[in-house]
């Protein structure tokens, strides 16, 4: 590979793709993933498409709106989400260069290139130029072009921002000193969300459309939305903020290109030097060491040594870690938002047209089905990292081939040693959510209900995680997926947390129908519902894993 000339950045596009082309020639399961989270992220693409066209029908101070709050949502999401949820294709791993004479530069502009020719790329691009619509009606032929600037330097922004975030989180997670200041600050980018629009609604609790028209005024002058209003100064005869803007964009990119850059050589070695091993002197016999302290109690069998295999795992892996803090930030993150934000009362509505009314209050006036229906949602979500249990095994679950354990057992290890780690999580996030409300039988309601929420995606997801397995790449990057795989991953997740919510219907309707006695019914029923429906998924989907496993086997290698 000639990575020293000009032409290397054709060689990083045609080595993306062709990798993506081999993906596609996989099997019939992937392919159908990858079509299906290509679907999902159409019926994004034409939404958002739909939401940048609208202004054009509308008035002038409408597109300032959705120009100003929709391209600081676009960028905000842009960071957040691969974070959070989808993951970033990782296709080419910077490590896989590690031996190979590239310059830094070229390495990140290589790997730039590469990221823009994908799927979430292409999806954002599509969507904002319905930003030139608007451009064109209120602005005419130059408001258009500079918004065609304007949308090309905003994905060059979206996609640098999320790769240098991603890199350098990537960077913490690896290191096991640093893995608890990387889960405060994903915590506090999560959290910064709610702060936000708590703000934004306490400032202005019944914003006119012009009041919020100067707020996304402001907004178009930070990196968040300024490549988004560019043919807005056009239309308002401002060439000159026109040309600022794009500085101020251009300078952003630049500035995180260098952050990118400073951290890929840490990407490029797979592991950031934390210390020597600490030595500890081995307590008990053999087996007894293979157990972590708090669960010394757990039988010298298969089974306890699964689970103690598997706690050790999601606490040490720096890619399944990465999972755990974000449930834990949206654990709190969601009652939070349910219990503080929520539409006003109509009465309080009459008379008031042209308002944007929220209500802000501690006391309780959301509406119970809201926030039981967030607290199976927590639950559900908590869940959805098993539709891919087996994908962080890779090539180690071989050694289950070679000493096979019934497919039940295996089943339900993995099942309690992730709900050792999560529970405490999701009590804590019931606990935020009394104490919010001010009202203590409401913990009990909502631990009843994250326990239904979580047990019943447990169920959902164990079948689908030997039915629909994908590979993860390589590499030391935890937020990375293949290319295709973050869409197959939102697609299984939303197909698991749709038939969830069917499979929790029963204790959210008791919830909201008996609110008086649920709370004290909601523990013990969580939990024997919990049990129930995890133990008969495992011992359905077990008969299904043993005669699987070859199968799964070559569905979670990584394929070069």
């Amino acid at each position: 590979m000639a990575v020293n000339r000009p032409g290397a950045l054709r060689v990083f596009a045609r080595l993306k793709l062709r990798l993506l082309a081999n993906r596609l020639r996989g099997s019939s399961g992937q392919v159908v993933l990858f079509l299906g989270g290509v679907a999902v992220a159409l019926s994004f693409t034409f939404a958002g498409f739909a939401i940048f066209i609208a202004p054009a029908f509308s008035d002038p101070e409408v597109w300032t709106l959705v120009s100003g709050f929709g391209g600081t949502g676009l960028v905000v999401g842009s960071v957040l989400l691969p974070l959070l949820w989808f993951g970033v294709d990782d296709t080419l791993d910077p490590a896989r260069f590690a031996l190979l004479p590239v310059p830094r530069w070229r390495m990140v502009a290589g790997l730039l290139v590469a990221a823009l020719l994908s799927v979430p790329a292409a999806g954002l691009l599509v969507a904002t130029t319905g930003l030139l619509v608007p451009a064109a009606v209120h602005g005419g032929v130059a408001a258009a072009v500079a918004q065609a600037v304007g949308v090309v330097a905003g994905m060059l922004l979206c996609v640098t921002a999320a790769r240098a975030v991603v890199n350098a989180f990537a960077s913490m997670l690896r290191s096991r000193r640093m893995r608890d200041l990387a889960g405060i600050l994903l915590a506090v980018l999560g959290a910064a969300i709610g702060p936000a629009q708590l703000m934004l609604m306490s400032t202005v609790p019944n914003a006119e459309l012009a009041q919020l028209a100067r707020a996304a005024e402001v907004l178009g002058w930070t990196p968040l939305a300024a490549p988004y209003t560019l043919g807005l100064e056009v239309a308002a005869g401002r060439p000159w903020a026109v040309a600022l803007k794009l500085v101020i964009t251009l300078a952003t990119v630049a500035l995180l290109l260098g952050w990118w850059a400073r951290s890929l050589e840490s990407a490029m070695r797979g592991a950031v030097a934390s210390g020597g091993p600490k030595v500890r002197e081995a307590a008990g016999t053999s087996v007894g060491q293979l157990f972590p302290r708090p669960l010394r109690g757990l039988p010298a069998s298969p089974f306890g040594a699964m689970v103690a295999r598997e706690v050790r795992y999601w606490w040490r892996d720096a890619r399944r870690r990465a999972n755990l803090i974000t449930i834990a930030v949206l654990g709190v993150l969601v009652p939070l938002m349910v219990t503080l934000f929520a539409p006003a009362h109509p009465a309080n509505q009459a008379g008031r047209e042209g308002t944007v009314e929220f209500s802000l209050s501690f006391s309780g006036e959301v509406s119970p089905l809201l926030l039981w229906s967030a607290c199976v949602f927590v639950g559900a979500f908590a869940a959805t990292v098993m539709a891919n249990q087996f994908g962080f095994d890779a090539t180690s679950y071989a050694a289950h081939l070679v000493i096979p354990v019934r497919g039940e057992t295996e089943l339900r290890a993995r099942a309690v040693g992730y709900a050792v780690l999560v529970v405490p999580v999701l009590l804590v996030a019931g606990a935020v959510l009394a104490g919010l409300r001010g009202q203590p039988q409401d913990m009990l309601a909502a631990w009843g209900l994250l326990l239904v929420g979580f047990s019943a995606g447990m169920a959902v997801n164990m079948p689908l995680s030997v039915l629909a397995p994908y590979a993860l790449p390589e590499g030391s990057n935890p937020f990375a997926t293949a290319s295709g795989s973050g869409m197959a991953k939102s697609f299984l997740a939303f197909l698991s947390l749709l038939v969830t919510f069917v499979v929790a219907g029963p204790a959210l309707l008791t919830a909201h129908l008996l609110p008086q006695v649920w709370p004290w019914l909601a523990v013990p029923a969580g939990v024997g519902y919990g049990v129930a429906v995890v133990a008969l998924s495992c011992y359905i989907t077990g008969d299904l894993l043993e005669h699987r496993r070859p199968r799964l086997l070559a569905a979670i290698t990584p394929k070069g």
